[in-house]
């Protein structure tokens, strides 16, 4: 049992400053302004602030290997590890359009290190299933319309590690998206050319979110709506985004979060330094890009995408914190369980100090040991 004193803490984006938080086994239990019961580990915030674990829904390597060029346990067991000393509680292990052996691979790994894993809730496939018109940084070789018999395969052999799919429903038959909201992966709009018609008609029909918002998508245009002014318009539809500078300029995320406010949340579509297989990315300053040159993954954390967004996008802290846990929380309905503190909720707690750094860490209700100023 842990009882934190002296942090400050949001509660319906309210600040709370004079209030203790008591955990028991992995749930928050109580709040009290009063004296801690006896048999709690005290463990004083020192005015610090006190938020919910980070939830990443889109990542690609993180402390090492990229995953899609290691497709195996321990590269999920270094992404859990990495990822959870950064304030980054749980995550989906995203993989980009790829031949099937990797796809293959990386659905083996996960139901292998699914029994015992942390943070890792499962897999976000990225394509394969993208417009080759938007594919970015994606391989155009894998790129491909799905097929029934193709779908069901994928689903059965992935036994529920497939949390996540990002499609471009325009060139996919209804059916088979059907399917995958029947075997409840989360369907993201991405790599698409949808028109204005099309995409709202897919929120419609089921899917839920977009993938990075602006990247990889058709620029709004005022004589003719596409997918970002359907995203904006829609009442429900979420979207990611990803900031660190690069692949959104800070303005826009401003211009966007005004307009979808909790609709929007974070990813940092990280990746890892690599030079094997399809995906192969340089560090160029501070972005990754490929060796053609086209702008890849991120280089930030979700703690610095917090920061930016606090920063240099004029979002207020508690909102912030919100895009980086409660929302992606939202999309995968984990909402009741996660991204909160709250009585119930699970003890996935970060203390960040004054400069938002990451200062400690509780997972499930234990101290995760970190030395992590960033």
């Amino acid at each position: 049992m842990i009882a934190i004193t002296n942090s400050r803490f949001f509660r319906a984006n309210e600040l709370i400053a004079n209030q203790a938080v008591l955990i028991n086994e992995d749930k928050i239990v109580a709040f009290t302004d009063g004296t801690i019961p006896n048999g709690y580990e005290v463990i004083d915030a020192e005015q610090d602030y006190l938020v919910p674990g980070f939830i990443e829904l889109q990542i690609y390597g993180s402390g090492g290997n990229l995953f899609s060029a290691y497709p195996t346990v321990e590269t999920l067991a270094q992404m859990d590890a990495d990822l959870m000393s950064k304030g980054t509680t749980n995550f989906l292990a995203c993989v980009a359009t790829n031949s099937p052996e990797i796809v293959h691979q990386a659905i083996e790994a996960a139901k292998a290190y699914r029994p015992v894993a942390k943070g890792f809730m499962g897999l976000h496939l990225e394509g394969p299933y993208l417009n080759e018109k938007r594919r970015g940084a994606h391989v155009a070789e894998f790129i491909k319309k799905a097929t029934l018999a193709e779908v069901k395969a994928l689903l059965e052999n992935a036994d529920g590690v497939v949390k996540m799919m990002t499609i471009a429903p325009e060139l996919q038959d209804d059916e088979v998206i059907q399917l995958l909201l029947a075997h409840n992966v989360v369907l993201s709009i991405g790599h698409s050319d949808a028109t204005f018609e099309q995409a709202t008609e897919a929120y419609n029909k089921g899917i839920t979110t977009t993938t990075h918002l602006f990247n990889a998508m058709p620029s709004i245009h005022h004589r003719a709506p596409n997918l970002p002014t359907a995203i904006f318009n829609h009442p429900t539809a979420m979207a990611s985004i990803i900031a660190d500078g690069n692949h959104v300029d800070f303005e826009v995320i401003k211009m966007s979060h005004k307009i979808m406010q909790d609709r929007l949340f974070l990813i940092t579509d990280a990746v890892t330094a690599c030079n094997i297989g399809p995906y192969q990315h340089q560090l160029q300053g501070d972005k990754f890009i490929t060796p053609d040159g086209t702008l890849s993954g991120s280089n930030i954390t979700m703690v610095q995408a917090v920061q930016n967004c606090v920063n240099h996008c004029d979002i207020q802290l508690s909102e912030a914190l919100n895009m980086a846990s409660l929302y992606p929380a939202k999309v995968m309905q984990l909402q009741n369980n996660l991204g909160k503190i709250e009585v119930g909720y699970t003890a996935n707690l970060i203390i960040l100090n004054e400069s938002l750094n990451v200062k400690e860490i509780l997972f499930k209700g234990k101290k995760v040991n970190s030395t992590f100023q960033h």
